[in-house]
Parts: structure tokens; C-alpha cells; sequence
């Protein structure tokens, strides 16, 4: 069997070529055992944190296999898959290995696969998320974002608490952990240091729901390559986004958010009051 298309992805129409920076930054630490200390004063600081051997090959390889096999429908309740622009006429055409390079995302996977469960458990991941927060985390979201060779597409600029509907102030915490090499050419995760000391950020409905182009400090951003297993840590105001992948190379991540346990959802109305009004039925 295999899994169901849930959901084309949109065509986005091309973004300004000066949007996204090309001057990297290396990882801060090299394990989840050093997010403490001045590695966490560093991320409240900057609004994100790169681990650059969070996870072992073994484990990174079990997360994509996990993801792999709902893809083949391995368990057929599971309808989590949206699938790049473009990609309709061709996935029944596509070889089983093939299939993932028309995919954009997977969505809500936890409760299907006990391997991606045990993951986003996993000791050394919460126990350092517990020390950003400085509170017991929650999982809050689950997906995986691929960018297919040649194919994926940009996630405009952004902060992900624009998404949530949570109280103003929830210190929400992103882990984006890379399944490939991540880089500058394939859609590594770019970033603003600071940007989330701004508080919200009015965002818009154009090629996504996300910060308009000209308010994108552009100057300042930095891009955070990573290694398969290197996990990035960011805070959910921080302002950042992702470039097309115009590379022959997949580039696969998973992307957890935790929040505080015990934070209770509120109107959506309040996201909408600090984010903006065209953000009622928006999702990542």
C-alpha cells in the first residue's frame, strides 16, 4: 500500500534573489550534553542555538526510515503527506524510492510510527529543550520538511508563534534536525540573532503566510548549515525562513516545537490580534 496524497502544496512565484544570506555560521556546541550554561545564555541572546552532533547516524537514519515507511503506507490511518507544487500528474508515475522527491512535508506523525514517538522523547532532546525553557516541555507540533532535489520550495520569512494560538510570551522552543547535509545551496534554515527580543511581528498572506519582504532585516541574517544529526534550537519569535533547494541533493529535516507543560491554548483571535488578521486558517 502506499500513503494518500493529503495536499498539493501551492506554486509560490519567485522571491527577491537578495533575500536569503549566503555568510554562514558555524555550530555553537557540539552536543545536546553542552546546551547549558552560557550555550543557553547564548540562546536567549540570539534566539537560536546549533548543535552540530546532536544525534548519531544511527538515530537520524531511524527517524527517516520511520518517515520512509508511513510514506509507503506502512500505516494506512497515517494521511499526513503534502506534496510539492506541481507533483499531481506525476506520483503515480513515481518508483517507490522516488516517491519522497515529491514531497514537501509530513505532518502529525508522532501517533503513527513508535520510532518518530521515541524520538521526539528522546532524553538527550527534551532534557536540553528543559534547560531553554527552564520548564518541564510539551511537544507542541510534529513534522518533517523535505526540500526534493531541484524542487523544494522556499518557507518565506516567519516566526512560528504566528501559527500558534498560545498566550503572548509562552517561551515556545523549535528543534530542526537535520536528516541530510544541510546547506547554503540545498535550503538551509536562515536566521535573524536577535530578532525575537522584538516581540511579534505583523505577518501577511502573500507567497505563504509570513513577515512581508521589506521587513526582513536582510543585513543581519545569517545562514546555519548543518550535518546530518545537527539539530538548531530557535526561539519562536525568532524571525527566519528557508530558500528553494536548487541543488541535485535531498535535503530532509524533522522539526519538533515544545512549549511549557501546562500551557493552555487561548482565542485565536489573540494570535491574530499581535500576528494579524490574514492568519485565521493558516498552518506551518
Amino acid at each position: 500500500m502506499t500513503a494518500q496524497p493529503c495536499r498539493i502544496d501551492p506554486a509560490l512565484p519567485a522571491y527577491p534573489p537578495d533575500l536569503y544570506p549566503t555568510r554562514i555560521v558555524a555550530p555553537s556546541v557540539a552536543t545536546l550534553e553542552e546546551v547549558r550554561g552560557e550555550a543557553v545564555s547564548r540562546f536567549h541572546r540570539d534566539g537560536f542555538l546549533a548543535v552540530e552532533r546532536a544525534f548519531t547516524a544511527a538515530e537520524t537514519a531511524d527517524v527517516l526510515q520511520g518517515l520512509l515507511d508511513l510514506l509507503d503506507g506502512a500505516n494506512p490511518e497515517y494521511q499526513g503527506v503534502q506534496w510539492e507544487a506541481g507533483t499531481a500528474e506525476i506520483l503515480g508515475t513515481l518508483p517507490r524510492q522516488r516517491r519522497q522527491d515529491a514531497v514537501r512535508k509530513f505532518w502529525k506523525f508522532i501517533d503513527f510510527d513508535p520510532r518518530l514517538l521515541a524520538f521526539s522523547q528522546h532524553p538527550g532532546l527534551v532534557g536540553a529543550v528543559e534547560r531553554l525553557v527552564d520548564a518541564e516541555p510539551e511537544l507542541l507540533q510534529d513534522m518533517a520538511l523535505f526540500k526534493p532535489p531541484l524542487l523544494g520550495r522556499e518557507k518565506p520569512w516567519h516566526q512560528d508563534c504566528a501559527y500558534f494560538d498560545l498566550p503572548q510570551g509562552t517561551p515556545v522552543v523549535g528543534a530542526w534536525i537535520a536528516l541530510d547535509a544541510a546547506t547554503v545551496e540545498n535550503g538551509c534554515m536562515c536566521v535573524l540573532p536577535g530578532s525575537h527580543r522584538a516581540g511579534p511581528t505583523v505577518h501577511f498572506q502573500r507567497r505563504d503566510w509570513q513577515i512581508y519582504d521589506t521587513a526582513v532585516a536582510r543585513e543581519g541574517a545569517v545562514a546555519v548549515p548543518l550535518p546530518p544529526g545537527g539539530c538548531l534550537f530557535f526561539h519562536g519569535l525568532l524571525h527566519h525562513g528557508t530558500p528553494v533547494n536548487r541543488t541535485p541533493a535531498r535535503r530532509r529535516a524533522i522539526q519538533l516545537h515544545y512549549k511549557p507543560a501546562g500551557v493552555e491554548p487561548v482565542p485565536r483571535d489573540e494570535r491574530l490580534a499581535a500576528f494579524g488578521s490574514e492568519g485565521k486558517e493558516v498552518s506551518c
